[in-house]
C-alpha cells in the first residue's frame, strides 16, 4: 500500500499518539516492522547482522542490477587511523574530490562532495573566511595561491557525537566517526555542532547511475544513503578496513602525494614521523575537538 512505501524511521517519529502509528503499520510487511523496531547497529547480534548485512545487499543488487556486496568489517586491534595532507604540495587539482565520489557512492545529481578544497592566498596565510571554494580547476596550481582540502577531521572529542538525540553517530575504536543511516532521523543537529561543515544532508533522493557505483560496500560507510539523512567523510571504511587494508580512495588519486594515511599506534608508520619531523598544525585547534587529521609542510 502507499503508506507502506513511505514508511522510515522519521515518518513514524512524527505519527502522533498509539492509535495513529498502529494505523501507519498496519499496512506493513513482517519485514518492514523488523526494521522499524530493530535495536541500534551496536545492540545488533551477529546472527541480527548478517541477516540485516543479506537484506542490505539484496536490496542494493536489484535498485543497480548487479551483485552487491555489504560487510561490516569490525576495526582492526591495534589500530587508531591518523591523516596527514601537505599543504606545500597540494595543488588544488581536486582529483582527491572526486576519487571520494566514485568510491563512497555519492549522489551524482544533487552532487555531494565530503571534501571541500579552498584556495587562499599565500600572503593571507590560513584565512577561511577569505577562501575561495568555487575556483577554476583547470587554472590550478596559481602561483599565488595555495590549497587547503577539508573534510571530516575525524575529532577525538566529536562535537556531532555529544549532540546526536538518538545515538545514530558514535566514533569507533579505530577513530573513525560513524554513522548509522537507518537510524539516522534527520535532525541535523550534528551539522550545527560540526565546527568543519563536514558533514552533509540528503535533500533529495541521491542519485548513483547504475554504470558508476561501486558494488563493495560497507554498511557504516559507502552503501547508498536515503533521502532524509545525514552523511560523511569514513575513511573509506570499506577499503582501510579490509585484512590487507588499502589507502582511502583520495590518497591514492593525490598525484603529487600531498595526502597520507597511516596507524598512529605504530612508532614505525609514516604518520607517527610527520608528527614527529614536521611543521603540523590542527585546523581550529582552539575548539579543542582534537582532530586525527593532521596538516603539514614538507619544506
Amino acid at each position: 500500500m502507499e503508506t507502506s512505501k513511505r514508511l522510515t524511521r522519521r515518518s513514524l517519529l512524527k505519527a502522533s499518539g498509539a492509535a495513529a502509528i498502529s494505523v501507519f503499520l498496519a499496512g506493513c510487511s513482517p519485514a518492514e516492522r523488523e526494521a522499524f523496531f530493530r535495536r541500534r547497529f551496536k545492540e545488533l547480534t551477529p546472527d541480527e547482522i548478517r541477516d540485516m548485512l543479506a537484506r542490505e545487499a539484496k536490496a542494493c543488487s536489484e535498485r543497480y542490477g548487479k551483485p552487491v556486496t555489504v560487510v561490516a568489517d569490525p576495526p582492526l586491534e591495534g589500530v587508531l587511523y591518523g591523516y596527514g595532507l601537505d599543504l606545500s604540495r597540494c595543488i588544488g587539482c581536486r582529483r582527491c574530490v572526486y576519487a571520494c565520489v566514485d568510491e563512497n557512492n555519492q549522489s551524482r545529481e544533487p552532487q555531494v562532495h565530503w571534501i571541500k578544497v579552498l584556495a587562499m592566498k599565500k600572503e593571507g596565510g590560513v584565512n577561511i573566511m577569505g577562501s575561495d571554494a568555487y575556483y577554476n580547476p583547470a587554472l590550478v596550481p596559481e602561483s599565488e595561491y595555495f590549497y587547503m582540502p577539508v573534510a571530516c577531521q575525524q575529532c577525538r572529542k566529536p562535537p556531532c557525537v555529544s549532540v546526536c538525540p538518538v545515538k545514530a553517530t558514535w566514533q569507533e575504536p579505530d577513530g573513525i566517526v560513524v554513522i548509522d543511516y537507518n537510524w539516522c532521523i534527520g535532525c541535523r543537529c550534528c551539522m550545527a555542532a560540526c565546527p568543519y561543515d563536514a558533514r552533509h544532508f540528503n535533500w533529495s533522493e541521491p542519485q548513483v547511475p547504475e554504470d558508476k557505483v561501486n558494488t563493495h560496500m560497507h554498511y557504516l560507510g559507502n552503501r547508498p544513503r536515503p533521502r532524509g539523512v545525514v552523511e560523511k567523510c569514513t575513511f573509506c571504511i570499506q577499503r582501510v578496513r579490509q585484512k590487507k587494508g588499502r589507502y582511502p580512495a583520495c590518497v591514492e588519486a593525490c598525484p603529487v602525494g600531498a595526502r597520507k594515511f597511516g596507524n598512529l599506534l605504530d612508532e614505525q608508520s609514516e604518520m607517527r614521523h610527520i608528527l614527529r619531523e614536521k611543521r603540523v598544525f590542527i585546523f581550529k585547534e582552539d575548539l579543542a575537538t582534537e582532530p586525527r587529521f593532521y596538516y603539514f609542510y614538507a619544506t
